[in-house]
């Protein structure tokens, strides 16, 4: 009786133990086979874009994030890679920005760059393109500047941030542009000043990016999201193809952001760089001598006109020339 009692405590010492390694083996065969199953074509088909490194680019998540932006119902607009049209769109007017002369044509040039570089130098090519048209779209309209660089740096010489694109007026600008970007970047600005009308973004005058959400965009309508910003045009006539009808006067009389403060001296002109700077002479009015009033006899030395039985001995020759 004592033996088969023995048996029957083995037993059910047996039993918690297989329970113990039955609990422990079982989290390991449960996520073993859902590894298994994710080799091959199943992985490949399973897998998020979003994951997908070559798909993104600032702001890619919106695009694939389920019901973010809604498109207007009923109208067509433009899907592609990196645009997610939110209202039908009408191209701007193709238009060719050329200055005047030389100058006026390279300034136009730059500042259009800048804008690009500044505002969307990490964004795919669309980005920079929809940024470019933009600031176009502006210098169109009669709501802002006629020339280029007057949209671009409108309100650099505030204080508080507020100008019209941010990059102007924060400091940015002090960092030193990269060089391949900064090329990229132009490539874009000559095409839209040559005429190449970047037609997603239609005839769009604002945007921001999606990291923000500023009070002054319900007032507009949006009209897409391209890379990292969303683009906004104006209601009603403002936002229709003949309010973009004014002419580009191709005189660009700015070529950077407002100065806010100058030299005490004015920098010499260029043409005088190569001749030795020479102060002005302001002739001195005559000094009256005062009534009673006795000269002071000539310093005995060049040590400020002390008496010589004033100055140390180790000091008397300070100042002199060395003969």
């Amino acid at each position: 009786m004592r033996l088969f009692a023995q048996m029957r405590g083995w037993k059910g010492h047996g039993a918690i133990l297989a329970i113990a390694l039955l609990l422990l083996a079982a989290p390991r065969l449960i996520t073993a086979a859902p590894l298994d199953m994710l080799d091959g074509e199943q992985s490949r088909s399973l897998a998020d874009p979003a994951e997908d490194a070559g798909a993104n680019f600032p702001g890619s998540a919106f695009f694939y994030a389920q019901g973010a932006f809604d498109p207007v119902p009923g109208v067509v607009t433009v899907q592609s890679e990196h645009v997610l049209g939110l209202d039908e769109v009408k191209a701007a007017p193709a238009t060719v920005f050329r200055g005047l002369t030389g100058l006026d044509s390279y300034r136009a040039l730059n500042c259009l760059t800048s804008a690009i570089y500044y505002e969307a130098a990490n964004e795919p090519d669309d980005g920079q393109r929809a940024v470019a048209q933009v600031v176009l779209n502006r210098v169109r309209s009669q709501l802002w500047p006629d020339t280029v660089c007057g949209v671009v740096y409108q309100g650099s010489e505030r204080r508080d941030y507020k100008c019209q694109f941010t990059f102007s007026c924060d400091g940015a600008m002090a960092r030193v542009p990269a060089a391949a970007a900064w090329v990229r970047a132009r490539r874009v600005a000559q095409d839209a000043l040559a005429g190449k009308v970047y037609a997603p973004v239609g005839l769009a005058t604002h945007y921001h990016t999606l990291a923000v959400r500023p009070d002054w965009s319900s007032s507009l309508q949006a009209v897409a999201v391209i890379g990292a910003h969303i683009f906004y045009r104006n209601p009603g006539f403002n936002g229709t193809p003949a309010a973009f009808a004014a002419p580009y006067l191709g005189r660009e009389t700015i070529s950077g952001p407002a100065r806010t403060s100058w030299p005490a001296r004015p920098v010499q002109p260029v043409e005088m760089l190569a001749a030795p700077y020479t102060p002005p002479v302001q002739a001195l009015p005559p000094m009256t001598p005062r009534t009673g009033w006795t000269p002071a006899p000539p310093p005995q030395n060049a040590d400020d006109g002390l008496p010589e039985s004033t100055i140390r001995p180790e000091y008397r020759n300070s100042g002199r020339p060395l003969i």
